[in-house]
């Protein structure tokens, strides 16, 4: 049975995190104090329930919480070696944990047991840090506030800091939380329904305040030329852009990427005051910890065509890894860990938008996202004052902690295909849909393009949404639909790293009665599709320069000369030729060009499903509910082949093992013989 106090910080943390005015995704921690019985010695134990590290208060759940001994947490003040070692604080919060501990406390941990009160918030709202990094913002804490909320100078997040809030309650009995210097809020209460109130009060008082008192034009002058270009025109250049663009942020290890171009971007983007404030970079510490300390700035306006941002962009990346390198060699000490990597996580271009980059598909959302919040607390902080965030060698103590590099090792190992944009038509039914919850469950992100858009999105959905997968409608006969199907993936995910062309349809008919509308319609869908789809992908691949995957969905027919089949044995013969001569043209891209051919996979096909099934059936002289049967009696292993078979093969040929391998069909036919490879 839940504690009635975890019960409450649950709901309020939800409440709380559900709102991004409040703080960011996994940004700031809650905590409630209570009591519970001791299972060993019967009596009462008091317990403190805080946010473990690395959860999410919107979400949060009761296994997300550290539960700790609150007598032995106050009792560390009596062994605390001093803010020179007060790193050491952390590992000895394992010594108070109660019963399984729960998660694993967060280096906030001292700020909730050591400040006297039942509940305590600490939040990132982008009004109060605006607050904090104010120049004056303890002057503006006072004016704002009066005597109910107490600035607090910046102080790296740890064990002192605990210590200065708590002493800080404590001096001020009125006072109902404080403004972090630099960082953020901190609100206590003594029910969990006073707590959440006074963090809203501090927000809300915040907002007011700025908006009643704050200047028009915090950003300065909109300058000429930089203005956000028309919606359509914007989002096109994103496209053109957004692979480059991946394979710059990409240098140093292989990211996924995500695209914005929300009014608040767009405007900072052509303020006159976008190159100063974006080099003084971001001050809230999970800001900087997901954003690097500041953006890559192409400093050219919105009408500059995409070549000449291009070849700009190749010469500012070169001094954004060279300032970067300075910056780790102006900080690094002996133990400093080594230099994670020296590339832009957050890129401005002025009339576009901004581009971010992560691990993985939700991780650059939310840096996009953490960078929206950086421009309202710089808006904010110039509306009132002037922004001045915390020092770089504050930021670089953050981002080269210690701690951050063991909780960074503590993260499970990435899946085969993290960090990978796969791309797959045919994807809404069948083997398409095989081998795209293949690609999805080893990690890759997966556009699902589809002529039927209603099957494609369902399939996406049941992947997990845009932050796995994304539906697009696409005819890939029309190449004006292919280039952009190209584009939504650049969109969605800032390029493409594996395409499987696996879209495609079948006209089982003698010779005599194949029409010229037969044997058109299968090579447009297949012949030319797959080469349309390669070529607008190959574009992507080349500008991205990380190499990548391009597998043909082809056939045994390729090479199996079966009876009423001449149009869909030619183009799939078109298709395996297409392999080997893609293979040889892209090579030296880093790009691998290989094909997987299938038997006739009955269970689950979309095209058999639509007739030709039956077609074959009668072809064969047998009833259409055993032709899968039939098929396998035929083979050399007598097993039927199966969508996921054809999914397991192209997971075996983007997987990473064959990773010398190009030009190459794989037989998944269960051995027919007569389309051995020769």
């Amino acid at each position: 049975m839940t504690n009635p106090a975890v019960a409450d910080l649950i709901a309020r943390s939800n409440r709380l995190g559900a709102d991004p005015r409040n703080t960011n995704y996994a940004g700031g921690n809650t905590s409630a104090k209570g009591t519970e019985i001791d299972p060993v010695t019967g009596e009462s134990v008091e317990l403190c329930w805080v946010k473990g590290s690395g959860g999410d208060l919107g979400t949060l759940k009761e296994s997300g919480l550290a539960v700790l001994r609150l007598d032995r947490l106050r009792a560390l003040t009596g062994v605390y070696p001093g803010v020179d070692r007060e790193d050491e604080m952390v590992a000895a919060f394992d010594y108070c944990l109660h019963g399984k501990g729960g998660a694993a406390p967060s280096i906030d941990t001292a700020m909730h047991g050591l400040v006297d009160s039942a509940h305590v918030d600490h939040l990132h709202p982008d009004s109060g840090i605006a607050i904090a990094t104010a120049a004056d913002g303890e002057q503006l804490t006072a004016t704002i506030f009066g005597e109910r909320v107490v600035w607090v100078p910046w102080r790296r997040p740890g064990f002192q800091l605990g210590l200065d809030i708590a002493a800080i309650k404590e001096a001020n009995p009125q006072a109902i939380g404080c403004i972090l210097g630099g960082h953020g809020i901190t609100a206590w209460g003594e029910t969990s329904e006073q707590a959440e109130a006074n963090s809203l009060e501090i927000i809300a008082t915040a907002e007011t305040y700025i908006t009643e008192h704050g200047k028009g034009d915090p950003f300065g002058a909109v300058v000429p030329g930089y203005e956000a270009l028309p919606e359509a025109e914007r989002r096109a250049k994103a496209a053109a852009l957004a692979p480059a663009i991946r394979g710059i942020a990409s240098a140093d290890a292989p990211q996924v990427g995500h695209f914005t171009d929300s009014p608040e971007v767009l405007d900072f983007l052509a303020s006159e005051k976008l190159g100063p404030l974006a080099a003084l970079g971001t001050s809230c510490p999970d800001h900087f910890l997901r954003t690097k300390v500041k953006p890559l700035v192409v400093d050219l306006p919105a009408a500059a065509p995409v070549q000449d941002v291009l070849a700009r962009l190749a010469e500012l990346h070169e001094a954004y890894r060279a300032d970067y390198a300075a910056y780790y060699d102006r900080h690094a000490t002996p133990d400093s860990p080594a230099m994670r990597g020296a590339d832009p996580a957050i890129v401005l271009v002025p009339g576009v938008g901004m581009f971010s980059f992560g691990k993985n598909k939700q991780t650059a959302r939310v840096a996009g996202e953490f960078y929206v919040n950086a421009i309202n607390v710089m808006r904010g902080a110039e509306s009132l004052s002037t922004y001045a965030p915390i020092e770089e060698s504050e930021k670089f103590r953050i981002e080269y902690w210690a701690l951050e590099e063991a909780k960074l090792a503590r993260l499970p190992k990435p899946k085969a295909l993290a960090t990978r944009v796969a791309l797959v038509t045919g994807a809404g039914s069948g083997i398409g849909r095989a081998i795209a919850e293949r690609l999805a469950a080893e990690g890759a992100c997966v556009v699902i393009a589809d002529l039927n858009l209603e099957g494609a999105q369902a399939v996406a959905a049941e992947l997990g949404g845009p932050d796995v997968a994304v539906a697009v409608q696409c005819d890939v006969t029309s190449e004006e639909q292919v280039a952009a199907l190209i584009d939504a993936a650049a969109l969605a995910f800032g390029g493409v790293d594996l395409v499987v062309n696996n879209a495609g349809l079948s006209i089982s008919k003698p010779l005599l009665e194949t029409t010229v509308k037969d044997w058109d319609l299968q090579h447009d869908v297949m012949a030319r599709g797959s080469f349309l789809v390669a070529r607008e992908a190959a574009r992507a691949l080349i500008a991205q320069k990380l190499g990548g995957d391009i597998v043909y969905i082809a056939s045994k027919n390729s090479l199996f000369a079966g009876p009423n089949n001449i149009a869909y044995s030619a183009t799939k013969a078109d298709q395996a030729h297409q392999v080997r001569l893609l293979a040889a043209e892209l090579g030296e891209h880093g790009v691998r060009v290989n094909g997987i051919n299938p038997d006739g996979v009955v269970r689950g096909s979309g095209i058999f499903a639509g007739g030709w099934g039956a077609k074959r059936a009668a072809v064969y002289g047998v009833e259409e509910s055993e032709l899968g049967a039939y098929y396998a009696q035929r083979t050399l292993l007598k097993r039927e082949v199966l969508p996921e078979h054809v999914a397991a093969a192209v997971f075996a040929l983007a997987g990473g093992d064959l990773s010398q391998t190009t030009g190459l069909h794989i037989p998944v036919d269960s051995g027919v013989a007569a389309a051995f490879l020769r």
